[in-house]
């Protein structure tokens, strides 16, 4: 895993739905959902304000994660136990951090799929 402490939700995101069968566990302070062999990621975007993390069993919904993407302030990535990665979206309340959502990864962010910085109007956001 390179170097990388954190990084924009808009760039964890897209590599966080691509990776979606590595997901072993998501959740939130108050709650969390467990993967399982016979349950499967899915990802949308309720609208401009929310996306969506559902664990599902075929057709049948297990679990779900509303996540509000105005609140994230960034996406800090530690080590977990054994292989395990953590993806805390963090928000600053205060001048202080909290873990508002998680995704705990079988893998971290590989040298070669490390997102690349979203660039709008020439500047990095």
């Amino acid at each position: 895993m390179p170097n990388t402490d954190s990084l924009p939700l808009q760039d964890f995101w897209p590599w966080l739905a691509d990776h979606c069968n590595c997901i072993l566990r998501a959740g939130t302070p108050d709650s969390i959902v467990y993967d399982d062999d016979d349950f499967h990621w899915r990802f949308t975007q309720e609208n401009p304000r929310t996306l969506l993390v559902q664990l599902m069993r075929g057709k049948r919904l297990i679990g779900e994660v509303f996540i509000e993407p105005e609140m994230v302030s960034s996406v800090r990535v530690t080590p977990g136990e054994k292989d395990e990665v953590i993806f805390d979206l963090m928000a600053e309340a205060d001048g202080e951090e909290q873990v508002l959502y998680y995704f705990v990864m079988a893998h971290g962010l590989d040298e070669s799929e490390t997102p690349v910085p979203t660039t709008r109007h020439g500047r990095l956001h």
